[in-house]
């Protein structure tokens, strides 16, 4: 072998050992492939909230075939378009920028490749002519221990664009608000050019300088004949305009929770919709600037069909620290008020305890000391359970309750997803109905898409891979019933239409809820496609006085649903053949069809489930007044017999008897009908009559009162329920203003001028009523 040639063998081995000797001692730092910022996405790839890396950069991961082609080709025209033919150095580069920095006294162009630009990105060079020669070994190490395509999507990832802001995907999203496959050729040729000077060419700052950067590429690429003169003509007339640099910030306590959930995942798809998110904070932030201070909200809006969250507000405005923004609103637990009652009446329909018009006495009631009033604290007498569940009337829910039994009721709420917290050593009783429980707006909302899915609940899933949860908690029938009843409920506060109706979604099923001293308001709303639910309040737990659901919350579902997209498409809930519409009769609770016109007092028509028609319930602790159909002997007068009583000419007759309490709201034509016929001369006594009938003392019927001139005080009366030997409770106009014990004596206040009424009522239904006239002072 020639001396020459073994020299150069001995020179080349020599240089290769060096080369593996230099590579071991100085290893490649790579970046670590987990590393960087985490990105949490809408189901549309729109990125929602950024989250940064530990030296605050912002870094959405992506890889060349996931950017604009137009990018690409840019790029690699304008930086090094031989990158796919150099082993990481272009020696013919590098010897053009050596004779330019000679001709011009500095460097002009430093001829670096791209593989040379991922070198000094992944570790600090000096520029130096030594800084130069160590980017030239790593960008050779580069190439021997990564393919070419990895190589571009570390410069993809890593190149600077100014601020925090590192790779393409990340400066595409903070500069334009797109993606990196959705560039126009005037947007890739000005990310391209912008790791040349990132400080200098940010078109957010420096505009000018940026479009004349960019147009350099863009000649270049003209000139190049990889795009038309009319492409780049189109192209240099597009404005540079750049939004203000910011990380996004939409569905901001979503993005933290899945984060949380997911630290080390770096790009976290949600089932959110950006625009319709975007739009929904907008409207929420607007509305909410009308409430008073320190007012929080949190709206979820559910796809019926998959149980996908398309829209998360856990808070008003995110980070303000007045409403708590840190605060997800969410999955925060609190006072359902009453918007557990569709799932009570719905498992009372189940049980065939119910009709949709069975009657139910809207009246003060004392159930084992819980003595339950209604939110306006007046009453209502006998209501239907349609009327009692769109009115949201307390002292029915509680008698539906009291048969159903609380621990059941809680029982089947937990299967559909509703666990409800209860103070700590505390059972289930009849109070959860009326907000004496915790629980949260999502398990609320899952709960209600049973109302749209034939009585199948399921959780609200947040990502596309969450597994769906469904699970039973109504029957088809109930759930459609209890929607039905929802549906038909008149909304006439400002900015809600009359009957819910949405014209492009049909009748929207909702219902309100307001908390105990005015803490928490609710309104959940269910049209074929969506289930949207609304909380409003503080989320520090302190009263708002004046904000309830019906006119707090109320309103802004009802805008939130107008923002939906049409649901239409949805296939509509339609009636299952067990439901049946089927006039009853008041007071009894029978089918029409089988009761006699005389004691059919009152027609109604209702949904029946399953061919149940249950009788008005029995009445509780009462023991002088029997209610339903009772049938009486009477004389020839029609007097009525007692048991030892007799009679030469008797008959029996039928009478239908309402419930005791109710009898002071019944008109004087029903009251006559269910009145016993009086006792035949020398019968003694029997258990039928009212024990101990009462009178009021004090006033008269019918009196007229003045106050007092230049009182600034109400004008009071004291008054005494003569005969009576209990509790007795005391009504104003329907509204209850207290109690007495027997005949002890009872002040009221009547504050305004006019007609009022008074009632006195005992726990046995024994009343008495007056009229009084107050003139105007």
């Amino acid at each position: 072998m020639p001396r020459f040639l073994r020299n150069l063998l001995i020179g080349a081995a020599v240089l290769l050992l060096l080369a593996v000797v230099l590579d071991r001692v100085f290893p490649l730092p790579l970046p670590a492939p987990d590393t960087g910022s985490t990105v949490v996405l809408a189901h549309d790839g729109t990125p929602l909230r950024a989250f940064a890396d530990s030296d605050g950069v912002w870094r959405y991961p992506t890889t060349s075939k996931q950017v604009s082609p137009l990018y690409l080709q840019a790029l690699l025209t304008y930086e090094d378009r031989w990158f796919y033919r150099h082993p990481g150095v272009n020696p013919y580069a590098l010897a053009r920028g050596v004779a330019t920095a000679v001709r011009h006294g500095h460097i002009v162009s430093g001829g670096s490749t791209l593989t040379m630009q991922v070198a000094r990105i992944i570790t600090p060079i000096p520029h130096t002519v030594a800084g130069k020669f160590v980017q030239i070994f790593r960008a050779l190490q580069l190439e021997v221990h990564l393919s070419k395509a990895q190589i571009l999507n570390l410069y993809l990832n890593h190149a600077p664009f100014g601020g925090p802001i590192q790779g393409v995907e990340a400066a595409s999203w903070a500069y334009l608000g797109k993606p990196a496959d959705r560039l126009s050729h005037a947007e890739a040729a000005l990310l391209a050019v912008l790791p040349q000077s990132p400080s200098l060419l940010r078109p957010d700052r420096h505009s000018d300088a940026a479009r004349r950067a960019r147009d350099k590429v863009l000649k270049r690429m003209r000139d190049e004949g990889l795009w038309s003169e009319a492409q780049v003509r189109d192209a240099e007339i597009e404005p540079v305009v750049a939004r203000s640099l910011r990380a996004p910030l939409e569905a901001a306590l979503l993005a933290e929770r899945l984060h949380e959930q997911q630290p080390q995942a770096r790009r976290i798809v949600t089932t959110i919709d950006a625009n319709l998110q975007r739009s929904v904070e907008d409207r929420v932030s607007d509305y909410l600037s009308r409430l008073p201070p320190r007012t929080s909200a949190a709206v979820l809006v559910v796809d019926n069909a998959t149980l996908e969250a398309r829209v998360y507000v856990g808070t008003a405005e995110f980070g303000d620290p007045l409403r708590l923004g840190h605060v997800d609103m969410v999955r925060a637990p609190r006072s359902p008020g009453s918007t557990l009652k569709p799932f009570l009446y719905g498992l009372a329909l189940d049980d065939g305890l119910i009709t949709s018009q069975s009657l139910l006495v809207d009246a003060p009631q004392d159930f084992g000391g819980y003595k339950p009033g209604n939110f306006d604290e007046t009453f209502s007498g006998p209501v239907s359970v349609a009327e009692a569940l769109q009115r949201s009337l307390n002292v029915p829910a509680v008698d539906v309750l009291d048969h159903v039994g609380p621990n059941r009721f809680v029982a089947r709420l937990a299967n559909g997803g509703i666990d409800l917290g209860l103070p700590q050593g505390a059972q289930p009783n009849l109070s959860i109905i009326l907000g004496g429980a915790s629980t949260r707006l999502e398990n609320l909302v899952g709960a209600y898409t049973a109302f749209a899915n034939g009585g199948i609940a399921g959780a609200p899933r947040y990502v596309p891979d969450q597994p769906k949860q469904a699970r039973r908690l109504l029957s088809p029938g109930a759930a459609w019933i209890i929607r039905d009843i929802l549906s038909t409920n008149p909304a006439d506060v400002e900015g809600a239409p009359l009957d819910g109706t949405i014209n492009q979604h049909g009748a929207v099923a909702w219902k309100t809820g307001t908390s105990y001293g005015y803490r928490d308001a609710w309104a959940i709303g269910v049209t074929d496609g969506w289930t949207v639910g609304v909380w409003i309040g503080r989320p520090d737990g302190t009263p708002s006085p004046g904000q309830y659901g019906a006119v707090t919350s109320l309103p802004l579902m009802f805008a939130v649903v107008d923002m939906l997209p049409d649901d239409r498409t949805h296939p509509h809930a339609t009636q299952p053949a067990n439901v049946r519409r089927v006039d009853i009769c008041w007071p009894l609770g029978g089918a029409a069809s089988a009761t006699p016109t005389a004691l059919c007092r009152q027609r109604r028509v209702a949904w029946t489930l399953d061919g149940a028609m249950p009788p008005t319930f029995a009445e509780r602790d009462i023991t002088a007044w029997s209610a339903g159909l009772i049938t009486v002997r009477v004389d020839a007068q029609g007097h009525r017999l007692s048991a030892t009583c007799r009679s030469k000419v008797e008959h029996r007759i039928q009478i239908a008897r309402w419930p005791a309490l109710a009898t002071s709201w019944l008109s004087t034509d029903d009251a006559t009908q269910a009145a016993l016929p009086p006792l035949a001369p020398g019968c003694a006594a029997d258990s039928l009559d009212v024990a101990n009938p009462i009178r009021i003392a004090g006033l008269s019927d019918g009196v007229r009162l003045r106050q007092a001139p230049n009182s600034a005080q109400p004008l009071r009366v004291t008054l005494q329920a003569l005969g009576a030997s209990g509790e007795v409770q005391w009504l104003l106009d329907g509204r209850l203003q207290g109690s007495s014990l027997g005949n002890a004596n009872m002040q009221l206040a009547l504050p305004q001028a006019g007609d009022h009424q008074i009632t006195a009522l005992t726990r046995d239904g024994a009343f008495a009523q007056l009229a009084v006239y107050v003139d105007k002072s």
